[in-house]
Formats: C-alpha cells, structure tokens, sequence
C-alpha cells in the first residue's frame, strides 16, 4: 500500500465519512487481488477466524496493495502486542482488536500498535518500510486501531472504551454481539430489540467520542442500512460465504 491511500484512508476514518469494505477469511491472494481492485475503500483480513496464518496474511495484503486503492486492514487474532506488531509489520495499516471488553483494554490495543513515544511496537520493518520512514514515530499518525463490541462487559464499557486515547473507532462483531444481549445464537430473532438498541448506544458513544462506528454486515443491503443509522464505516462478508451463496443459486437455477 502507497503512503497516500493509507493517509486517505486514515484522514476518511476521523472525519467519520461513510466508508465500504470487504471481508476476506481465505488463503486465497488472486480472489483478494480481485477483489480489492472493485473499488472497496478497505479490505479486511480475519486473521482470528480466517483459514490463514501468518504468510497467508501477508500475501493476502500484498494482494490488496496490488489493487492500489484500497486500506487493507487484519482483525489480529487477539489483543497482544506480538499479533499486532506482526500484522502492522506484514503491512497492515490498521487493526481490529477483538474482545475489547474495558478502557483498559482498548488502551492496551492502542500501545501495541504505536511507536514510541506514544506506544511500545518493536521497530522491525520489513513490508511496513513501505510506509515507515526514518523516524519510526512519524507512522503513528496513519496507524489505525478499532476495538471490536462484542461481549458484555464491552458493551457495559463502551462510552469509556469510545473515550480511550488514541483508538480510531469501534467495531461491532454482530454475531458476538448478539449473544452477549441473550441470543442462543445468531440470527435469534427473541432479542431483535436488545440487540438494536445494543447497536444504537455503539453508534452513539463512538459519536459522542467523535470516532469511526464501524460494523460488520452479511450483504450490502445491511450495509447501506446501518451506514444510514449513524455508523460510519460497515464491511460486507465476505469471500467464503459469497463463494457458497453464488454456487447455491447456480446449482439451483442449473436444476431449476
């Protein structure tokens, strides 16, 4: 990735514009290269659920680069400074932290992913120097940092972790999310009210805080509806649940 499309992208976030993404959770950089060629402002790599490890990471952000357009985001696989240093390393440039659940937390998050003065990430820059410089600090500013909504104890937390210094802005895991309000499990239409009312006190405390609210969706449809609910940023997934969705309609038009 150019150091302008990350300083684009960045400067977009904190002026909380409406942003579009993708979802990627395979090992699978030709389809990423497509993809992130469609003209998504971002593409996001699951680096928690995804089928990829560490080099499959990284050529999945080599492939978002090729496209020249789009951020390429990783959600890192857990809220520890050696994950987040490696997907920022790989060329990342911004994370998704999962199971934020306190300030503290979010706190956490943000040092690990910021140089000194402002943070404790180890300077090793290998595809990162494409957007590092000499001064190692200088990055900070283009280096963004969501935590993720999705446990109780998040959304209890969540005016305080929005006012973390340094985070970029929140990210709903809907799925997690609904469970935490009392879903047995995803989809489960007894808690619609909860789990509305659950995304509006996210929007509204990343507002208040004057960060991105950033959600995950199944479809566009659901993006273009929460973009119009006052959150800022929604990802469309994704690649391996798209792949089976397209295959099923043409089996049954095939049959049909």
């Amino acid at each position: 990735m150019t150091s302008a499309v990350a300083t684009e992208f960045a400067r977009a976030i904190r002026a909380r514009e409406r942003l579009v993404g993708y979802w990627i959770t395979l090992d699978s950089p030709p389809s990423t290269e497509r993809i992130a060629r469609l003209g998504y402002d971002y593409v996001a790599l699951d680096a928690q659920h995804g089928l990829f490890g560490y080099s499959g990471m990284m050529h999945g952000l080599l492939a978002i680069d090729a496209g020249a357009t789009s951020a390429g985001l990783v959600r890192v696989e857990a809220n520890d400074i050696t994950p987040i240093g490696k997907a920022l390393d790989a060329g990342a440039v911004g994370i998704i932290v999962p199971l934020v659940d306190t300030a503290e937390d979010a706190a956490s998050a943000v040092r690990s992913a910021k140089y000194p003065p402002r943070g404790g990430r180890s300077y090793g820059p290998m595809r990162s120097s494409l957007r590092v410089g000499p001064i190692p600090g200088d990055s900070n500013d283009t280096t963004l940092v969501f935590a993720m909504i999705e446990t109780p104890q998040g959304l209890a937390n969540v005016e305080a972790i929005a006012a973390t210094p340094g985070l970029d802005g929140l990210y709903v895991g809907p799925s997690d999310l609904a469970i935490a309000v009392g879903a047995a499990y995803p989809g489960d239409p007894s808690v619609d009210d909860e789990f509305e009312e659950a995304l509006v006190r996210v929007a509204a405390a990343a507002e208040a805080a004057g960060i991105a609210a950033g959600i995950h969706t199944p479809h566009g449809d659901v993006a273009a509806r929460r973009l119009g609910e006052g959150y800022t940023f929604a990802t469309v997934a994704g690649d391996l649940n798209h792949l089976e969705i397209a295959a099923r309609e043409h089996l049954e038009r095939a049959r049909g």
